[in-house]
C-alpha cells in the first residue's frame, strides 16, 4: 500500500497536468497563432548565410548546438572500444529467404560497459553487398519471441526487394519508461549526463543505438553502408532525425508521423504541444526543453531546422490524415521550409511547390519526399511501399 501511495504522489500531479493540457488541445486551424519562425539563413550575429562554407562552418553548428542544448540533449560520442559478437541463427521465421545475425554490440568507456542487441536480416540469394534499412523499434519485444511485426517491420518484403534490414529495441539502450530509462547506457556508460540540463535522455539514447548499429554495418562485407536508410515511426522517428543530424553516415532518413519534437513545427501549437509531450514523457527530451512548456514562441529554433541539419543527405516524411495529434500540416511545413537549405545551399531540387491543402499524392525529388495517407497513426505496408519507391530512386537502385 505504501508503495502505491508513493507512486500516486509522483504521478498524480503529472496526470492532472496532462488532463488539463489535453482539454486545451487545438485542432482548429483558425486558432493557430501567426507563424514567426527563426531564419535558417541568418546567424546569431546577424550574418546572412548564402554559401556552403558559411552554412557548414557557422550556421549549421549554431543550429546543432541549439537543438542539443534546448531540445534533445547530447548524444555522447566518446567510447573506448566497440566489439561485435555475432550469432548466425538458423531457425527463424524468414529462414527460407534470409539469414539472421543476432549481434551483441559491446561498448566500453572507462570502467563501464554495455551490451546492446541488434538483429540483422540479409538476403540468402547472394553475398551482397546490400543496401541496409535500420528500424529503431520503440515497441516492446513480441511475447512469442518473433522479431518482426507485420507492416511495422516488413522483413520479408524488404528482403524480396533486395535490401538487408536490421532493428533494435529501445530496451537494449534505454527503456521507454519515465523512470527506467536510466537503466541502460545512462547508468552503464554516461552517468554524468543524468545531472545535466542538456544531458542525454531516451530519444538521444536511441539515436546513440543507431550510431552503434552503423558501426557494425560499416565493417560488414555483406552490407553497403553507403546506401543506408534510418527509419523511425512516431517517437522513434524523432530519435531517427536527431541521430542523423549527429551522424552523417546515413544516406536517407525516414521519419514516419513523428509529430511534436520530430517533424512538426512546435510554434503552431496544433495537436500535441511542447507542454503536453514534456509532461507525459518526462524521459524523452533534455530538461531545458521544459522551459518552453506553454511558451513555444520563446523557442530560438523550430523543427524546420532539423532536416536542414541533415542536408544534403536525403530526408523523407510521412503523415496520416486522421493523425491530427501529430499535426500533418506542421510536419509538411517543417520539411517544406527546411528544404530551402537543400535548394539554396546545395542546389538540390525541392519538390514542395504545393500547399499542404492542395496535395494530391506523394511528392518527391531524388533527395526529398513526403506522403500523406488515409487512416490513423501507425507505420503500415502502404507507407513502406510508397517510401521504397523514393528510396530506390534516391539510392539509384
Amino acid at each position: 500500500m505504501q508503495t502505491r501511495l508513493k507512486l500516486l504522489a509522483v504521478f498524480l500531479p503529472i496526470l492532472l497536468t496532462s488532463k488539463m493540457a489535453l482539454s486545451q488541445v487545438n485542432y482548429d486551424e483558425s486558432k493557430v497563432p501567426p507563424l514567426y519562425l527563426p531564419s535558417i539563413f541568418i546567424s546569431e550575429k546577424g550574418k546572412v548565410i548564402d554559401s556552403k562554407e558559411d552554412w557548414e562552418n557557422h550556421r549549421r553548428p549554431e543550429i546543432f548546438r541549439l537543438f542539443e542544448s534546448e531540445v534533445y540533449g547530447q548524444i555522447p560520442k566518446d567510447i573506448d572500444q566497440v566489439s561485435f559478437e555475432v550469432n548466425e541463427r538458423a531457425n527463424h521465421e524468414f529462414n527460407s529467404i534470409a539469414k539472421l545475425e543476432e549481434v551483441d554490440i559491446k561498448i566500453q568507456r572507462g570502467d563501464g560497459s554495455h551490451v546492446m542487441r541488434l538483429n540483422v536480416f540479409l538476403p540468402k540469394e547472394s553475398d551482397g553487398p546490400y543496401p541496409i534499412i535500420l528500424l529503431i523499434n520503440h515497441r516492446a519485444p513480441e511475447e512469442d519471441g518473433s522479431l518482426a511485426e507485420e507492416g511495422y517491420w516488413p522483413v520479408a518484403e524488404l528482403i524480396e526487394r533486395g535490401f538487408a534490414t536490421a532493428s533494435f529495441h529501445a530496451e537494449t539502450v534505454a527503456p521507454d519508461d519515465t523512470t527506467r530509462y536510466v537503466n541502460g547506457i545512462l547508468s552503464n556508460l554516461y552517468p554524468e549526463q543524468k545531472e545535466k540540463s542538456d544531458g542525454l535522455k531516451a530519444l538521444g539514447a536511441w539515436g546513440w543505438g543507431a550510431i552503434r548499429a552503423m558501426d557494425y554495418f560499416e565493417q560488414h562485407e555483406g552490407i553497403n553502408a553507403s546506401k543506408s536508410i534510418l527509419v523511425g515511426h512516431s517517437r522513434s522517428g524523432k530519435a531517427a532525425l536527431w541521430a542523423s543530424a549527429n551522424d552523417p553516415r546515413w544516406a536517407i532518413t525516414y521519419a514516419n508521423e513523428s509529430g511534436c519534437g520530430g517533424a512538426a513545427l512546435s510554434k503552431r501549437k496544433f495537436g500535441e504541444t511542447v507542454e503536453i509531450i514534456n509532461n507525459r514523457f518526462t524521459h524523452w527530451f533534455a530538461e531545458n526543453f521544459r522551459k518552453y512548456n506553454g511558451a513555444e514562441e520563446l523557442l530560438p529554433l523550430d523543427q524546420h531546422m532539423l532536416p536542414a541539419l541533415i542536408a544534403p543527405r536525403a530526408v523523407y516524411y510521412a503523415s496520416a490524415k486522421a493523425d491530427e495529434w501529430a499535426d500533418p500540416k506542421g510536419e509538411y511545413l517543417g520539411l517544406q521550409i527546411g528544404s530551402e537549405v537543400f535548394s539554396r545551399i546545395y542546389a538540390k531540387e525541392s519538390p514542395f511547390k504545393t500547399n499542404w491543402e492542395e496535395l494530391n499524392g506523394p511528392v518527391s525529388s531524388n533527395t526529398l519526399g513526403y506522403h500523406i495517407r488515409e487512416g490513423e497513426h501507425g507505420l503500415f505496408w502502404v507507407d513502406w511501399e510508397i517510401f521504397l519507391e523514393f528510396a530506390k530512386k534516391s539510392l539509384g537502385i
